[in-house]
């Protein structure tokens, strides 16, 4: 699974639960993917494609080529 590059952010797993949130509500798997972009950026002074998410590139974290 992708790995941001810069900040680590990852997939994360846990349960979607359903609308009433009782306690006998229906429990079922869910995951939250981080919103990564693969993008040509300058490391080390060389050009690499790596997959960054949006937070960084929006930040400014990432220097775009």
């Amino acid at each position: 699974m992708a790995v941001c590059a810069i900040c680590k952010k990852e997939a994360v797993h846990g349960n979607k639960l359903s609308i009433t949130r009782s306690h006998i509500s229906k429990r079922s798997p869910r995951t939250w993917k981080p919103n990564l972009r693969s993008v040509k950026a300058e490391i080390n002074g060389e050009v690499k494609r790596i997959h960054v998410c949006a937070k960084c590139l929006k930040n400014g974290k990432v220097k775009r080529v």
